[in-house]
């Protein structure tokens, strides 16, 4: 069976984003059975959430997601309850030791980003049959998992494919040569993005290269470049698909190096402050934005709900459901994605507060800045 996970939305799920719950300290409620929750014992405020975050490498995670959830734990509990945090810096087998720490120091729930969502199911099974319930965040982890956050995976790939296929503008056509930068194989999002992306991209370009990048690493996606441009040409790569910023920083670096003046269309996601630099001075063509703030506060909202045995919450924040390849219809919520390019950078990073315009508009890009009326 592949391990792709597969998403389906229930009629309602749609909505399921902009549910806002109110989760007052207390005990426990009834479920939509009428009947008291069973599978874990209500909680009042006083708890611990075992965060694990998979690395350091893509800022996200630590300037976004940990004090995010840290703080919205914080505000649902009266300041009572705690997060307890570990990054793995991208190493499974250290990942695998702090969830077990985690489980030794009995943290009341778990919010898993996984180094490798496959090799991470046992110390899954091993949460679960200590009765630490395990909600995946971000990247759907293997094994006995009890909900899912994260963002709609395949639409961020049909975003990249579309975006570049419209920054190819009325000259894209089969003989156009494409390389494909897509992420890391231990990481179940990056197969939903390469298959979104080809969904829309096969048929109207060719694919000339195409790699699995290690961890994600910009250093490995500028080494990937490198051997497509020895084997496409400099000058024959009319656009390159990357999966994330981080890569797209590497892979700039290795066009650059090859002599390359005009950089051809290249995609991003995560919207990080140096990508959207690089949007605005023309060097990458897009980013893909997702709302940390909604995604970290949900997972916060899920984690507290289930710990205190409030269902009829907990259950209307994950009208989705998920399938891995070993468990099914887990119960999720899927939030949606925005393209960010050089149009829409106020009313999405800077509006959402991610970053000032001080922060994105240097010395270095006064006039492209001043140009885009950022300034």
């Amino acid at each position: 069976m592949s391990r792709v996970a597969r998403f389906r939305r229930s009629a309602t799920a749609v909505a399921a984003s902009a549910v806002t719950v109110s989760l007052a300290a207390g005990c426990g409620v009834l479920d939509a059975s009428g009947k008291a929750s069973e599978s874990t014992p209500a909680k009042g405020n006083d708890i611990t959430v075992g965060l694990l975050l998979p690395e350091t490498a893509n800022t996200r995670y630590e300037k976004f997601d940990y004090p995010i959830i840290k703080n919205k734990v914080a505000s649902l509990t009266n300041g009572e309850g705690r997060v307890e945090y570990a990054n793995a810096g991208a190493d499974a087998a250290k990942q695998a030791q702090q969830l077990r720490k985690m489980i030794d120091d009995k943290v009341d729930v778990l919010l898993l980003d996984a180094v490798d969502a496959h090799a991470i199911a046992g110390e899954v099974k091993k949460a679960k049959d200590a009765g630490i319930p395990v909600i995946a965040y971000d990247r759907l982890a293997e094994g006995p998992i009890d909900a899912y956050i994260s963002f709609d995976n395949e639409l961020v790939g049909e975003v990249q494919g579309r975006s570049l296929l419209e920054a190819l503008g009325g000259d894209v056509d089969i003989s156009k040569k494409i390389v494909m930068m897509n992420g890391s194989v231990t990481d179940p999002n990056a197969a939903q993005f390469k298959e979104g992306a080809l969904s829309e991209l096969n048929g109207k370009v060719t694919i000339a290269q195409s790699f699995d990048t290690k961890d994600w690493k910009p250093e490995n996606a500028e080494a990937n470049m490198t051997k497509a441009i020895a084997a496409i040409g400099k000058d024959d790569i009319a656009a390159v698909y990357s999966a994330n910023d981080g890569m797209a920083g590497g892979i700039i670096k290795a066009l650059e190096a090859a002599g390359v003046t005009k950089l051809p269309p290249i995609t991003g996601q995560d919207a990080e402050l140096a990508a959207v630099q690089r949007i605005i001075n023309g060097e990458q063509y897009m980013s893909v934005y997702k709302s940390y703030p909604q995604e970290a506060e949900t997972a916060a909202e899920m984690a507290v709900a289930r710990i205190q045995g409030r269902d009829i919450q907990f259950d209307a924040l994950t009208r989705d459901k998920v399938d891995s390849p070993t468990n099914k219809d887990i119960p999720a919520q899927l939030v949606s994605v925005v393209a960010l390019t050089k149009d829409n950078i106020k009313s999405t990073v800077v509006e959402d507060g991610i970053y000032k315009i001080s922060d994105i508009c240097t010395a270095k890009l006064d006039d492209d800045c001043a140009a885009l009326g950022l300034k």
